[in-house]
């Protein structure tokens, strides 16, 4: 009676002892993950705006089940499957999560938030000045696309989870949680999850596979000296302008994040201090930060352990892989036409998870040749991966929704 009583007020432990051995491990081990993104977020490995809250999220989403009506166990966090009006409602006013995901993030709206944000921060110059070299970069960088989508077909996803999951490729999180929205309803939850798991391990992760595939001799070229136009904000904005209007004519179905994205960036432009400083702070981080939360909190053990959660492992982990393999396969041919001119570390930029690949390609050469300096040609690279990986997902879900 006394083990009774001590397991039903201390619920979290009742449920774990309760529950099949599968789903008790899984917890376990979502939890010790969880504190190891805390810790490696503290120490800079991965991003700490996102891993963060995403780390004490899912620990803590996974130590906090408790019995429900028919001793059911669920949370008092996030339902993201609610369908009915009235359960809606109640869920509304006791998860305390509820709020936040349903009305931003279960339709894409955090997505466009956050892009905002990043398009204030974005300078097109940087495209502008080199607008073919970086668009080949980042066309090469979707060879992860390319490449995951028959892969996840051949492994018995069908073909609208395959499009959703396949997108992890482009490497931008906003992009991948839209399209997987739009395309794979019911697996978006973990393809999103996924994708930002596999997205914070870029950072670690891509500098080992740069040293695997060029020779430090290579590393340590220096971009020869240019002569550059100058690009003033009005000329900026045109190009905002007419980018935006051109997407949308062909992809409307992307047409959210192209706006948002572009809105961003002619804030930027426009000398709209006040609202630049709203976009690029309050918004920008109040969205990552509740993105990071919200992904934390939907690792519970039992989406995590649906069957074909392992089949999107496999298909992220390798189109995120074949992704990097293109871009530094586009910085060699670049390389090969400049007879030795151009850094193929460059490549990795295009796999568009801005700026951190840019950063990785900087530091990455930085490490062979701290005279070397890569990072304007890396941005360009790398903002151009913006648009690609949304011309991809607007290919997918034209053709495929």
């Amino acid at each position: 009676m006394g083990d009774v009583d001590f397991l039903n007020l201390f619920q979290g432990i009742a449920t774990l002892v309760a529950a099949d051995t599968k789903i008790m491990l899984m917890r376990l081990f979502l939890i010790g993950l969880g504190v190891l993104l805390i810790y490696l977020g503290r120490k800079g490995v991965l991003e700490a705006l996102l891993m963060i809250p995403m780390g004490l999220g899912m620990a803590t989403i996974n130590a906090s089940v408790m019995f429900f009506e028919g001793n059911k166990p669920g949370t008092l966090f996030v339902d993201p499957l609610v369908t009915d009006t009235k359960a809606l409602l109640t869920t509304l006013q006791v998860d305390w999560l509820q709020p936040i995901y349903t009305l931003t993030f279960s339709n894409g709206l955090i997505a466009c938030v956050v892009f905002m944000g990043i398009g204030v921060l974005l300078d097109v110059g940087f495209v502008m000045v080199r607008p073919f070299k970086s668009m080949f970069i980042a066309l090469c960088a979707e060879a992860g696309t390319v490449v995951a989508f028959p892969l996840a077909v051949w492994m018995g996803l069908p073909i609208n989870d395959a499009a959703a999951a396949a997108t992890i490729g482009g490497a931008d999180g906003p992009m991948i949680l839209f399209a997987s929205l739009m395309l794979s309803e019911d697996l978006f939850v973990p393809i999103t999850v996924v994708a930002y798991l596999y997205l914070g391990l870029t950072y670690g992760g891509y500098p080992y596979l740069i040293r695997l595939m060029v020779p430090r001799k290579l590393r340590a070229i220096r971009m020869p000296p240019e002569k550059l136009p100058e690009i003033s904000s009005a000329e900026k904005m045109a190009f905002c302008v007419v980018a935006c209007v051109v997407l949308c004519l062909l992809f409307p179905v992307a047409a959210p994040l192209f706006f948002s994205l572009f809105l961003g960036v002619i804030v930027r432009e426009s000398g709209l201090v006040n609202f630049a400083d709203v976009l690029a702070g309050p918004f920008l981080y109040g969205a990552t930060f509740f993105l990071g939360l919200l992904l934390g909190v939907l690792c519970e053990a039992g989406t995590i352990l649906n069957p074909r959660v392992l089949t999107l492992l496999v298909i992220g982990i390798l189109a995120l892989l074949f992704s990097g393999i293109g871009g530094l396969l586009g910085g060699y041919v670049l390389w090969f036409l400049s007879k030795g001119k151009y850094n193929p570390v460059i490549g990795i930029a295009g796999v568009s998870c801005i700026p951190t690949t840019a950063k990785v390609a900087q530091k990455t050469v930085t490490e062979a040749n701290p005279d070397a300096v890569v990072l304007p040609h890396a941005l360009g690279a790398s903002i151009s991966g913006v648009i690609t990986s949304a011309i991809f997902a607007g290919i997918f879900i034209t053709l495929i929704r």
